[in-house]
Formats: structure tokens, C-alpha cells, sequence
């Protein structure tokens, strides 16, 4: 897979994941203050990690370098841990009956 190719299915999944935690931080808007701040802390990391991944495919837009698989392996295993953290802030959101 050529690096544009993999940068542009990167950008797509990035856009479905930042569409699920929007929709995560609406639900938790309605929560009760307490039940909010608790959920804040799981979607605050959410968050970091969608930035890491914004700017690691930055990168590699503009530099476009020849040998990527280092920058690969980080954006994989960001989307797995971003998989997993949704996850445990989905599972804690239908907890509270919001799910």
C-alpha cells in the first residue's frame, strides 16, 4: 500500500472515530454533574489520542517520507488503545443506562 493510500484510509477512519466521540460527549452532557466528571477523565483520553494521531498524519502528508513503517506501527497501536478506551467509555456510558 503506497503512503497517500495509507494516510487517506487513516484520515477516513480518523473522521468515524472523532463522528463516535462526539456522539460519546453529547450523551455525556446529559449526565448528572458527578457522573460527568467521571466520564470526562475517559473521553479527555479519547482525545489526546485522536490529537496524536492528527498530527502523526500531518506528518506524514507533508513529509511524505520513503520509509513510514516506523510512523505505521505508532498510528496502529494509537488505534488500537483508541478502540479500547472507546470501548471502556461506551461500556461506562450504557452503565449509567445513556448506552
Amino acid at each position: 500500500m503506497e503512503l497517500k493510500d495509507y494516510c487517506k484510509n487513516v484520515d477516513v477512519e480518523l473522521t468515524g472515530w472523532r463522528a463516535k466521540l462526539y456522539n460519546i460527549m453529547r450523551q455525556i452532557d446529559n449526565l448528572p454533574t458527578g457522573e460527568k466528571q467521571r466520564m470526562y477523565e475517559k473521553v479527555n483520553s479519547l482525545h489526546i489520542i485522536l490529537t496524536e494521531l492528527d498530527d502523526r498524519l500531518d506528518k506524514l502528508r507533508i513529509s511524505c517520507p520513503t520509509e513510514w513503517s516506523p510512523d505505521r506501527e505508532k498510528i496502529q497501536g494509537r488505534l488500537t488503545e483508541l478502540w479500547s478506551q472507546y470501548g471502556e467509555a461506551e461500556k461506562a456510558l450504557f452503565d449509567y443506562g445513556r448506552g
